[in-house]
């Protein structure tokens, strides 16, 4: 079982605060920590804005992919 420092179920907060709280969340990681995003749908979108914003500094691995939850371990390097 993986072991996260925090763990965001962005199912749980209205559109316009879901990137928020997923960004506040992945700043207070550590180096080397990771989180664990629970989505409803493949957040791609996200993935571009870390990638835009934050490129070499993170990792991304899809832990589950669909269809209907889709669950990303979010690495800070």
């Amino acid at each position: 079982m993986e072991n996260y420092a925090s763990t965001i179920n962005a199912t749980e907060y209205p559109p316009h605060l879901k990137h928020k709280m997923i960004f506040e969340t992945f700043n207070r990681l550590n180096v080397g920590e990771s989180m664990l995003l629970i989505n409803d749908h493949d957040p791609k979108p996200l993935r571009f804005q870390f990638e835009s914003m934050y490129a070499d500094l993170y990792n991304w691995e899809y832990v589950q992919q669909g269809p209907t939850l889709f669950q990303v371990k979010i690495s800070k390097q």
